[in-house]
Formats: structure tokens, sequence, C-alpha cells
């Protein structure tokens, strides 16, 4: 009896413990914390980062700094009564800075540090200011803190600015005056404001902290220009000189700055007073006409390192890591033998090198490039590829041997990472990385936190699968397929095909919250991915192929690539199958709905429909103009050939349209035209519009919504 009761607790244990693990949710998605970049202290013993927090029945998202030793283990939240975002360490460790809301409004605010118990010991408000604050830093000195604040270029203080703000909130009109272009962006119109970078002093540990709010900021970019330029992420595009007395950034003068991407690298005086003239700034790299951007002082204050694009008005060239030579103003292209775009970097502490991320493929491998010369020539510098995976948001620790980075995949958001500096790697060859080569390793890593592996190890997904075909031009192209939960090869499944943005974008081994392949695939889909023409990661030339061919190569690409994994993979059903996009990936989709019938269904978001009104309505004209080689006055024949309203006398595929009142790269008008010419066809159709949404879907409840209409939508065309 006893042999039998054990027999049966195995028995009933097993199929109860391979049950743990189910479909991932939108529930879960939302419950996955969601880590920014990894900050090391000056110690080298602790890790700073922040991590949001998705409340969905309360709608919201609220940021909160966390801490973990280097060496992996306990990660906690360690500012706790209020939120807390972009943590930044002072130079002795002692303190370190943050932005909260907690008062009204963004402002810095300063942690003291135990750095023996990695604890939190006091907390002191930095800024009080009417504009608020912004992407706080701390110079090297230890003595200055610079932000950013969106203010009123004609102020020439903070009262003055108070009043402004004071007197719009409270008109009755709300209307505004525009004399000139770049209006509004992505999602939100500038209001007479600029951008720019104030500095403000900081009280020694153990001065009168009391007096911190009293301290006036000084503005070191005054002027009618964003100082620095506007970006959605990424980099900073400022930094301060290892003395702490010369800031540099990056900001755009040309005249019509819609037009143009031209930010060059301007470095002004730290001291130089308020309201000082701008005459005061220099720029350092006027003989580029297009964009230098994310400047970073070399440890020893040598040299600056910074990417920079060199074709001007064409803001998917590539992204080159370039030395500026502080003593003789010579520039230097650290990677001009290498074909992908460089991502964030960071130098080693010796300035023996540099530490940076690069696409490769549908991975983002990490890089390490010599900063001098490794011939006689004086070109040629030595890179080598040092860590495998999804990387970003590169550190490095102070002395030089532990890098830091964040990581993600298909199957888990960014978690952060960290891996030895120093190895031998894999030659980088063009961007690739040699493999005939012998003894050619890459570093191992390792993970410092792990807050989202409890939830994952509950949730079933799967790793994506890659192929290869002949697509448009003879060249090879990838592919990526992702199996459903509880796969059975011996069924037949419906396909999510979706369609990346961009068009200078891809689909690789990352993470995404508003179009992740893991949700699509879960409820019983094989969700299709192909890297078509003007993809990144696959060189240059393969980038620049989209080029005034939107409706070419890239959908030769898309159907080629279907049809081959139709081939294939026996699993697929050819005839249940709907395609998905957003943004180009909305564009291509309204090109397929003109141009093929072998889709059951569209979803397509934030789309351009009319490729002429596109121009017309956008804000960032050096896109459009770059793409279709003009404007539609100097070369509508490109315009037209390429724009899918003109083929919806062929429209006859049910379709979904989503967009958001707020986006200003694509006009909600796009949406309305497409959504207006289905009725008009009696072509079956829907339109969900968000009031309150840009480019993307970002509040959380709307984001359920979007997931839950969009996979109904195709459940209701393709699934049976």
């Amino acid at each position: 009896m006893h042999r039998l009761l054990i027999f049966l607790t195995v028995l009933l244990s097993v199929p109860a413990f391979s049950q743990t693990k189910h479909p991932f949710t939108f529930e879960d998605m939302m419950a996955l914390k969601r880590l920014s970049e990894p900050v090391p202290s000056p110690d080298g013993k602790w890790v700073l980062f922040s991590v949001v927090d998705v409340d969905l029945s309360a709608n919201t998202k609220t940021p909160h700094v966390w801490i973990v030793p280097i060496t992996g283990g306990d990660s906690r939240q360690i500012i706790k009564d209020q939120d807390a975002d972009r943590p930044r360490w002072a130079p002795d460790g002692k303190r370190f800075l943050f932005v909260s809301t907690k008062e009204g409004g963004s402002q810095i605010w300063i942690a003291d540090f135990d750095g023996a118990a990695g604890t939190m010991t006091g907390v002191h408000k930095l800024t009080s200011i009417a504009t608020e604050a912004s992407g706080p830093i701390w110079s090297p000195d230890g003595k200055n803190i610079a932000f950013t604040s969106d203010v009123y270029p004609e102020c020439p203080d903070e009262a003055c600015n108070k009043k402004k703000l004071d007197e719009a909130a409270k008109s009755p009109v709300k209307a505004l005056i525009f004399t000139r272009l770049l209006y509004r962006h992505w999602n939100a119109y500038k209001d007479g404001k600029r951008t720019h970078i104030f500095v403000i002093e900081v009280p020694a540990i153990g001065g009168p902290l009391g007096r911190l709010i009293s301290n006036t900021p000084r503005d070191l970019t005054p002027g009618d220009y964003d100082s620095p330029v506007f970006s959605l992420g990424g980099q900073d595009n400022y930094a301060f000189s290892p003395d702490g007395q010369e800031l540099c950034y990056a900001s755009n003068h040309d005249k019509v700055e819609a037009a143009s991407t031209n930010s060059d690298l301007w470095i002004v005086p730290v001291n130089i007073e308020a309201g000082a003239s701008p005459a005061q700034a220099k720029n350092i790299t006027a003989d580029n006409p297009a964009s230098d951007s994310t400047p970073l002082y070399s440890p020893d204050g040598g040299y600056i390192a910074y990417r920079a694009q060199f074709r001007p008005g064409y803001e998917s060239d590539r992204f080159r890591l370039m030395r500026y030579d502080r003593r003789t103003g010579e520039k230097k292209d650290l990677t001009e033998n290498f074909d992908h775009w460089v991502g964030s970097f960071v130098w080693m502490p010796d300035c023996k090198a540099i530490a940076f991320s690069a696409d490769h493929k549908a991975h983002a491998l990490i890089y390490l490039v010599q900063t001098q010369p490794a011939d006689k020539t004086g070109t040629r510098f030595s890179k080598r590829a040092l860590v495998a995976g999804y990387n970003d948001d590169l550190a490095v620790t102070s002395d030089g041997k532990t890098l830091l980075f964040s990581r993600m995949s298909i199957t888990a958001p960014n978690e952060v990472y960290a891996s030895d500096a120093a190895g031998d790697g894999c030659p980088a060859m063009t961007g690739d990385v040699d493999r005939g080569k012998e003894n050619c390793s890459l570093n191992p890593d390792r993970a410092v936190t792990r807050l989202n592996e409890p939830l994952l190890s509950q949730v079933s997904m799967s790793k994506f699968d890659s192929f290869w075909f002949t697509g448009a031009h003879g060249d090879k192209v990838e592919g990526l397929l992702l199996k459903p939960p509880n796969f059975d090869p011996k069924q037949k499944y419906p396909v999510k095909f979706l369609v990346h943005g961009g068009p200078q974008g891809a689909w690789g081994d990352d993470w995404s919250f508003r179009w992740n392949p893991e949700l699509f695939a879960a409820n019983g889909y094989v969700v299709i991915m192909i890297n078509f023409h003007g993809s990144t990661g696959y060189g240059q030339k393969f980038i620049d192929a989209v080029n005034g061919d939107w409706g070419g190569a890239p959908f030769e690409d898309l159907m080629l690539g279907l049809d081959y994994a139709e081939k294939a993979y026996a699993f697929i059903d050819k005839d249940r199958e709907c395609a998905l996009g957003a943004s180009y990936g909305g564009y291509m989709v309204n090109w397929i709905l003109g141009h093929t019938d072998r889709f059951k269904c569209i979803v397509s978001h934030d789309g351009m429909f009319d490729s002429e009104s596109a121009w017309g309505t956008t804000e960032e004209l050096w896109f459009n103009e770059w793409e279709f080689k003009g404007t539609p006055y100097t070369n509508r024949e490109l315009y037209r050939k390429w724009s899918p309203h003109l083929a919806a006398t062929s429209f006859k595929t049910p379709t979904l349209v989503i967009h958001g009142q707020k986006d200003y790269r694509l006009d909600v008008s796009e949406g309305l035209q497409l959504f207006t010419t289905l009725q008009r066809l009696n072509i079956p159709s829907k339109m969900l519009y968000f009031p309150d949404e840009g480019h993307w879907v970002l509040k959380p409840q709307n984001s359920r919504l979007w997931y839950q209409m969009v996979n109904d939508w195709v459940d209701q065309w393709v699934k049976r």
C-alpha cells in the first residue's frame, strides 16, 4: 500500500509540474519589469538601474530605482517612497541623483548612499523649476549637474518662463501661431519652446544640503535652437569633459530643421555666465553636413568619441564611430571598414579602446575597437567581436575589467548582464564574425539581474527558427519563424505575417511590448517575419536598397519569403494567413492590400496610404524627401508610383485600421483616408482610433484593447 501511494504521488506530480507553464498572456506581459541601462558605482561594487512597473488597473507606468551587487544576487528597490528614474552616481560614489515627479513635474533629486551596506541614507530635492528638469548627468569633478529643460528661448530667466507657462495655462485661447516648420514633433506640439541644457551647482558632502533648491541653474545653450537635439532614447547627446570645465552637445542650427539631419557637435565652457551669448559655443563638426551625435570624452580628456553619418538628409545612413582629437581638431573614423551601425559605446578607462554595440543580422553584438591605428596608414583600427546576444546600453567598471550591458531576447525583456572586458574575441570583418579563424571564441557572460525569471519560468515560449531564401536582386534574405505553445508538427497552423517598420528596422532576437511575436503566437499561430531589403543588420547596401523602391524589392522579398516558408514548413496552413504591420509595416500591408489577394485579412496600424498627403502632414520632411527623392512637386512620379491609394480599385481583403490622433510622423488622416476608402468599397473593415496616443500605443489599458482587437480580428477571418 505504501509503495502504491508513492507511485500515485509521483504519477500525479509529473503532469502537474509540466502543466505549470501556460501560454503567454497580455497580463503576463504587463507584469514583467522593464529594466533600464546599468550604472556601475565608481568603486565597482554596485549597479543602479531603474525599473518601470505597470499597474494595469490604474493604467499607469511608474519607474523605481533598484540596486544589485555587481557580482549578481539580490536585486532590490532602493528608493521606496517615491517614483524614481535615471539614476547616476556622483564621482565619489557617496551620492547618486535621480529624476522624480513626487512633488509634481519632473525634478532632480539627490540620494545619500552608504557604500558598505548598499543603502540610501537620505534624499534631497535639487531642482524646483517651472519648466521641469530631465536627463541629469554629474560632472566628473562632482561640482555640477547638467540637465535639460524645455524653455521659451526669448526668456532670460526662470521668472519669465514661469510667467509664460502660467499665462498659457490660464488663457481661454489655445490657438498656436506657426512661422516655420517643425512646429510639432512625433506626438507633441512644440508650443514655442526649445530644449536647453542647464547646469546647477551641487554643494560638497557635508555642505548645506538644505539650500539645494535655492541654487539657480544657468542656461549653457541659450538661443532659438534645440540643444541637445531631439532623441527617442539611447545614449545622451551631451557630456562633460573629464575636468568638468567643458560640455559638448549636439544641436542643429540649419534654417529648415524639418528638412535637415545636420546636427553638429558644439562645445561650451561650463563657467559661462547666465544669459551668455550663444556665440561662446564652438562648432567642432561644421565640416560634416550630416548628423553628428552622442559625444563622449575619453577619460584622459584627449579625445571626444561620437557617432556620425556622412549623407545629409538621410537618417538611415551608416552610423560610424568617430574620434575627435581635442588638441589638433583631427577626426578619425574608427569604423571605416565596418559595415554595420554603431549603437551605444563606452571608452575603456585606459583610453586604448572603445566598446560598442552593433546590429549583426538578427542580433546585436558587443565589439571592441582600438583607438590607435593598427597600420602605418593611420586609417585602419583593429576591431573584434567580444559578446554574443542582443545587447545594448554599455557601461564599464572603473578598473576596466568588467563590461555591463542590457540584454534582451525574443523570449525575455531586458536584464542586466556582465562580461569580462578582456579576451581575444573574434575578428570583425565588415561587421561580421570571421568564423574561419581558429581558436576564435566570444567572451562568456553572466546575468547580474533575474527580475523577470520567476514569471517567465511559468510561461511557455518558443525561440525563433531562422531560414534563408533568395529574394529580390538575387540576394540572400533572412526570415524568422516562431511556433505556438504546445506545438504539434502534425497539425496545420494559421499564420500571422508580421511586417516591421522603419523601413530601416529589423526583426531579431529582441523583445517588444508593443508588437510582441510571442504574444501573437500564444493563441495558436505560427508567426513569420521577413527582414526584407531595407532591414538593418545586413550591411548598408542592403539598407539603401529600399530608397526609392518602397513597394518594389521589399514586397518581392515578403512574398518570396512567405512562399519559401509555406513549402519548407508542412505545418503552415497557407489558406489561413493574415498580414499585420505598423509604420512602414502599415504602408506595406496597405500596398499588399492592392497587389495580392493571398491574405484572409489585414491589420494596418499608422500606415501611409497616400504618399503625397503623407508628405504634407508629416513633421520630419527629410525622411519622405530622401525616400522618395524629392518633394511631390519635384518628383511626383515616384510618389505616385509607390502610393497604396492608387491601387484602391484592387482592394478586396478585410482590413482593421488603427491610428492615433497624436501621431505626427504619419498623420491620423492617413488612417482615416484608408478606412473611408474601404467603407466606400464595401470591404469588411473596422477602425480603432486612439485620441490619446501617438505613433505608438503606450498606455496600458489602450495596449490591452489594441491586442484584444488585433487578435480578435485575425481570429475572425483565419481561425476555424
